[in-house]
């Protein structure tokens, strides 16, 4: 019988993610897009209350859907032993979220292959799933744990996002109606601000279209070389999606618009790889990672 027991557990990760993402989609909602209102939660990146270490890729979408499904008003999470060190407790009943850790390792027959072979040996990804709660479902950790992070209002968090776009020395062009990325040329084009009536939402779209300006071959270097309506267009659309979610989560701005037009080809890439969904989120934290690094020191998000 072909496979192992430890294949088992990954393939079945991928496949319990991937179709939780494509119920949300079929639903009509994207789960990179949170309607934080709903629970009045910090609309920010989760991220561990223990090291403060950021969660990245896939598990940036499983925690914030775990917030808002749990009404939680922290995006701060703990594994049980770090609760536990922390002085405090999970509290009786609580159940947990399974998040992953992805890695790689070297079978003890491949190495002796490699050897024999004298070629370097392969390697061979995998999935750990571990567990973790938010801190509104933990008792008697320390102050500094469960106090509430104090938002800045709206029209200080802007001037971050400015920052990181002249910073970013992307060509940007404005005017004409339309966003877009034009990757043989190497520039952003967008409308002005004023044709945005709800002026948060120019911000979602340019980082949006600088989340593609990433994937040039001289930074992130992505395919993007999908026709439109194509799958790899497909997936480089949701990797621009999550990078510009992502990025607008790290710098506390909540858009209010909602882009769907692409819902039908995303399902229908997720349909046919049940690892597209992971693939994608990670594509998409190296882009906010790229472009938040440069937010200029004395303009750090909130």
């Amino acid at each position: 019988m072909v496979g192992t027991r430890a294949e088992a557990p990954r393939q079945s990760l991928y496949a319990e993610v991937t179709a939780r993402v494509i119920a949300e989609l079929e639903q009509g909602r994207l789960p990179w897009v949170q309607p934080w209102e709903r629970v009045g939660c910090d609309c920010t990146m989760p991220h561990n209350a223990g090291t403060g270490r950021a969660y990245t890729g896939i598990n940036i979408l499983i925690l914030w859907s775990a917030v808002v499904a749990g009404g939680y008003r922290s995006q701060r999470w703990l594994t049980y032993a770090q609760a536990l060190a922390a002085g405090g407790a999970v509290r009786k009943g609580e159940k947990g979220t399974t998040v992953c850790y992805a890695d790689r390792f070297t079978p003890q027959d491949e190495r002796a292959r490699a050897r024999d072979e004298q070629r370097d040996a392969r390697t061979v990804a995998f999935l750990k799933r571990f567990t973790v709660f938010n801190i509104d479902q933990c008792e008697g950790l320390p102050g500094s744990y469960v106090q509430l992070l104090e938002m800045p209002p709206e029209h200080e968090m802007v001037p971050h996002a400015d920052a990181l776009i002249r910073a970013s020395g992307a060509d940007f062009r404005s005017g004409g109606s339309k966003a877009y990325y034009a990757p043989p040329f190497d520039f952003v084009a967008m409308p002005p601000r004023q044709a945005f009536p709800e002026p948060i939402n120019w911000y979602r779209t340019a980082l949006h279209e600088l989340g593609h300006w990433t994937g040039h071959t001289s930074r992130l270097d992505r395919d993007q070389t999908g026709a439109y309506g194509s799958k790899a267009y497909a997936r480089e659309e949701l990797v621009a999606e999550m990078a510009s979610a992502f990025t607008c989560a790290s710098l506390s701005i909540r858009p209010t618009v909602r882009h769907a037009n692409y819902i039908g080809a995303w399902l229908e890439v997720l349909r046919e790889d049940e690892r597209a969904i992971f693939r994608a989120a990670s594509q998409a934290s190296k882009a906010a990672d790229y472009l938040l690094g440069f937010l200029p020191d004395d303009e750090g998000a909130p």
